[in-house]
């Protein structure tokens, strides 16, 4: 609000950001909490699922050991009944024999029949008809796998009965004669229903898919499924990708090809049998026991976050009513009082600043943690506008940071027509088709020591401040001079619009941060800010003239008589091992947490302490290749006063320092120091690591005359 940027107090201004501070922590803190009880309880959901799968493929594995057992019980007992007979002989006692039979298919509830049949394939005697039919089974599989060779109980597909039309499938063991010749096979019929009424007791409790099934895919018994006909699965399904490189057992999720619903399965295969039993639940119902989990924790920490913003925002609301009343008490004061009310806010602001940094460094890199270990694409994108807000927030503090003068520049050398040419397509996509842009840099300028970032960032805050002075269309004119004098010489850059101009009463505060005579939403009051900031931090100065039709902003800047500079081009990040130890000097324990991470993913093993004294007790017991230390410490003692020490007990231990906000940050760069500025990512420390141990090797080498060969500083 602009009536708010009246206030000028140090405590006014620290209170209103630590009360919007408050506000946003309302939100950012329990939208953050959510996002992770999201993933936990998602995970939970899941690991609860293949815990009551795990149950389920216990019992299913139990019951059908139990089955099969029983089934060969009954199989070895029809063996020692015929023991000794010949066919012609089982014939002509297949009364009696029968009868025998019977009483075993009886007494077992899982057998549906017992059968034998000669080397032929043709019934001998069965369990449930006297006289036996003579069907012929030369094309059933329980029978055409026993002819070749002995294998033992061989477990057939399931069939549909040529006599009764029900499924069944078949148990079988090869008959021979005492001295190894096939005599035939007896086989023992099992019907799927039954095992599917066991089935469909354990449904709903445990799980919602059960199932029996033979190792190339076919269903021996399967809940739910259709009762007329086999189920089969194909040869490519992902059940048999997974028992390919997971035979004894493991967890898929799949979309079922019987009723086409997607579930998450357990599988377990039954010892001496190529058989799996196979439990599944659907992925509706774990995500609905997920969603069920979350509504719970929304129905009680949703009602009291609106609560705390509330407050929060009542609160903020009139903490500024208080203060803009104080600032239109105070708006009467002069232009030296101006002065003074820019210089408190900036110190303020570069304070705030300072907090901010250390917070969005705490946020991005947890962001980027995250980003690496998640791979569910809705956390992803949670992520992602994360780390968007902390970028769109770094942006606004590295403005406050310029406006106080506290921001960490990277001076270089720079030509003005080479910059301006190179920025016009730039400002010219900024602006609206009915604005002519007019840009005036003539070759013989000279050049200046400007950070080149921020030069194109208040070249493009005046470009926008004048478009938006003419909504109705109009001419902007971006020229410069070189301007002789005798303080010094400098060059002049100027940008002029033909718009309704800045009325009288309002020029006074045009340079306030967070001052806009624009509508809510449509700017932050930080544009001439940094312009301002800017030209104070470069040693130069900015003006305003303006009247009806005509507004003239000049920035005038100190000539550099230095040829032009290079910016060094970024390198993309190689990973990296074992790099040697750094010693990282960080107060916050969070920032320092999430700088230790960035440095162990670049391959250094990492020390951390919080203060120089530590730091200095550690560098004299131990070997490091490189120092990281805060600027801003507690205790007295500064980063900068710190890698002076270290510097003079450790002349060959490169240093870098970061900051988010110091007034001592370009005397650290006059000393030759490495200034890396908060919040950093890990492609910026890379970078500036790699700069410091370059240089440090480069320094070695030019006073040992050779390659260096220190891996580390011993104390």
């Amino acid at each position: 609000m602009p009536d708010q940027k009246r206030a000028l107090r140090p405590e006014h201004a620290r209170a209103v950001g630590l009360m919007r501070l408050l506000l946003a922590a309302t939100i950012l803190v329990p939208m953050a909490l959510f996002a992770y009880a999201a993933w936990f309880n998602h995970a939970a959901a899941l690991r609860n699922a293949e815990d009551r799968l795990g149950r389920a493929v216990e019992v299913l594995q139990e019951h059908a050991l139990r089955v099969f057992e029983t089934v060969e019980r009954s199989l070895a007992e029809t063996d020692e009944i015929v023991r000794g007979l010949s066919d012609e002989d089982i014939r002509r006692d297949e009364a009696r024999i029968g009868a025998r039979l019977r009483q075993i298919s009886e007494s077992l509830r899982q057998i549906q029949s017992v059968w034998i049949f000669d080397a032929d394939g043709r019934a001998l005697v069965t369990s449930v008809v006297s006289p036996v039919p003579r069907t012929d089974v030369t094309d059933r599989g329980y029978y055409t796998a026993h002819v070749e060779r002995d294998i033992g109980t061989y477990i057939d597909q399931v069939l549909v009965s040529r006599v009764t039309g029900n499924l069944f499938f078949n148990v079988s063991r090869r008959r021979h004669s005492p001295d190894g010749r096939f005599t035939g096979v007896t086989a023992a019929a099992v019907y799927p229903s039954a095992i599917k009424e066991f089935y469909a007791r354990l449904a709903g409790s445990i799980a919602d898919q059960f199932a029996l099934v033979r190792a190339d895919g076919e269903f021996l018994a399967r809940y739910p499924s259709p009762d007329d006909r086999p189920v089969r699965l194909d040869a490519n399904s992902v059940f048999a990708r997974s028992i390919r490189t997971q035979p004894e057992g493991g967890t898929f999720d799949a979309t079922s090809q019987v009723d086409r619903i997607e579930r998450r399965f357990v599988y377990r295969k039954l010892p001496g049998y190529p058989v799996y039993v196979q439990a599944g639940i659907s992925t509706a119902t774990i995500r609905a026991e997920w969603l069920s989990a979350l509504a719970s924790q929304l129905a009680f920490g949703l009602p009291a976050t609106l609560v705390l913003i509330g407050i929060s925002w009542l609160a903020l609301r009139r903490t500024r009513t208080l203060y803009e009343e104080a600032a239109r008490r105070e708006a009467a004061e002069g232009a030296l009082q101006q002065a003074q009310r820019l210089e408190a806010v900036g110190q303020m602001t570069g304070g705030i600043a300072h907090d901010f940094n250390n917070l969005l460094m705490v946020v991005s890199g947890g962001v980027d943690r995250l980003r690496r270990d998640l791979v569910d694409p809705r956390q992803r994108r949670t992520l992602d506008m994360i780390g968007a807000a902390a970028k769109r927030a770094e942006g606004l503090t590295r403005q406050l940071l310029v406006f106080s003068r506290r921001q960490a520049l990277a001076p270089q050398v720079v030509s003005l027509p080479d910059a301006l040419s190179g920025m016009s397509d730039m400002l010219r996509s900024s602006l609206r088709g009915d604005i002519e842009l007019v840009v005036d840099a003539p070759e013989d300028l000279w050049r200046v020591r400007v950070d080149p970032g921020e030069f194109e960032i208040a070249v493009l805050n005046l470009a926008m401040n004048a478009r938006d002075a003419m909504p109705r269309g109009g001419r902007i004119e971006i020229s410069a001079r070189n301007q002789p004098g005798g303080t010094g010489d400098r060059v002049a850059l100027t940008v002029s619009d033909t718009g309704a101009g800045i009325p009288p009463e309002v020029l006074p505060r045009i340079f306030e941060p967070f001052f806009t005579t624009k509508d809510v939403g449509k700017g932050t009051g930080l544009g001439l800010s940094q312009v301002y900031g800017f030209a104070q931090q470069s040693a130069g100065e900015i003006t305003v003239e303006s009247r009806p039709g005509r507004t003239t902003f000049r920035l005038v800047l100190p000539r550099c008589l230095e040829t032009t500079e290079h910016a060094p081009v970024s390198k993309p990040i190689t990973p990296s091992v074992g790099r040697g130890r750094a010693l990282l000097v960080e107060d916050n324990s969070d920032v320092a947490e999430v700088s230790a991470g960035h440095l162990r993913d670049l391959g250094f093993e990492i020390d951390v302490v919080p203060d120089a004294g530590r730091a200095l007790e550690r560098l004299g017991s131990g070997s490091y290749v490189v120092m990281v230390s805060d600027v801003v410490m507690p205790g007295g003692v500064t980063g900068l006063d710190l890698a002076r020490e270290v510097r003079a007990r450790h002349p060959g231990l490169p240093i870098l320092l970061v900051t988010g906000y110091s007034a001592v940050a370009d005397e650290a760069v006059a000393e030759g120091f490495t200034l890396l500025r908060k919040p950093y990512d890990l492609q910026e420390l890379a970078g500036a690591l790699d700069g410091v141990l370059a240089s440090a090797a480069h320094n070695e080498d030019a006073l040992t005359g050779s390659p260096s060969q220190r891996t580390g500083t011993k104390g």
